[in-house]
């Protein structure tokens, strides 16, 4: 999501903050998930911050309504790319792999509703898959299972596409793709959030002026040393963490 955000906004300075002392949100409750968002977005704002990208479809489901209540700064949600994905399906299959709280969820529900009659929308929540990249394995044995017990169900079901419904999954999805086979699409929702971003602070003439060199600063409620050495991994570049102060 970090590397859309950035792609699509170079001029941005972009404040990423990870939750990782409270990770994974997929089976806490609804009202930890929105005291922990609201203390988030209070960090945040309170560093200058003039949007948010909700880059969680758990935190999403919990704590958007409560979110755009309670700031003025444009907040941008998650949600799983139901519709892209059932509007791209030829088989009329397509699998959703989640985290629990987002299957669950009421917006998931509504979500289908909405976007997915016509087709078969296999849910499909992934216990574990969050830890395995917060420990930064990518690809190994641990991982591979866990990908192999979610993803093989929903193919031998006739899926043709699958939507990776959690920010945690993207790093997953070679390993995904590898597994469901070269016949399986993998839709990623982070280009379109990346562009409504761009969108809403174009329409509220917020974007910084193209002479500026955007930077990022990474937050942690986590293990400073283990997040420090994950967030360069993922982000592929060297990345200083800082601790989050709540």
């Amino acid at each position: 999501m970090l590397r859309e955000i950035r792609h699509a906004l170079p001029h941005e300075d972009l404040i990423y903050v990870a939750d990782s002392g409270h990770a994974p949100y997929g089976d806490r409750e609804t009202d930890f998930i929105e005291t922990r968002s609201v203390a988030i977005v209070d960090f945040l704002v309170g560093r200058g911050a003039k949007a948010i990208v909700i880059a969680c479809n758990t935190a999403t489901a919990a704590a958007v309504a409560t979110l755009r209540a309670r700031y003025a700064v444009p907040i941008i949600a998650m949600e799983p790319a139901v519709k892209p994905a059932a509007a791209s399906t030829k088989s009329g299959v397509i699998g959703v792999l989640a985290t629990r709280g987002t299957v669950e969820s009421a917006s998931f529900a509504q979500l289908i509703e909405r976007f997915g009659s016509g087709v078969k929308v296999l849910a499909q929540a992934c216990p574990g898959l969050v830890e395995r990249v917060e420990a930064g394995d990518l690809s190994g044995t641990e991982s591979r299972a866990l990908v192999e017990r979610y993803v093989r169900p929903l193919v031998e079901q006739g899926a043709d596409t699958l939507v990776l419904g959690c920010t945690h999954y993207p790093f997953l999805a070679p390993l995904i793709a590898e597994v469901a086979g070269p016949k399986v699409a993998i839709v990623d929702p982070a280009a379109a959030v990346a562009r409504e971003l761009k969108r809403r602070l174009q329409a509220a003439h917020l974007l910084a002026p193209a002479t500026h060199q955007g930077k990022e600063e990474f937050w942690t409620s986590g293990p400073l040393d283990r997040v420090q050495a994950v967030i360069g991994q993922l982000w592929q570049a060297e990345a200083k963490v800082q601790r989050l102060p709540n």
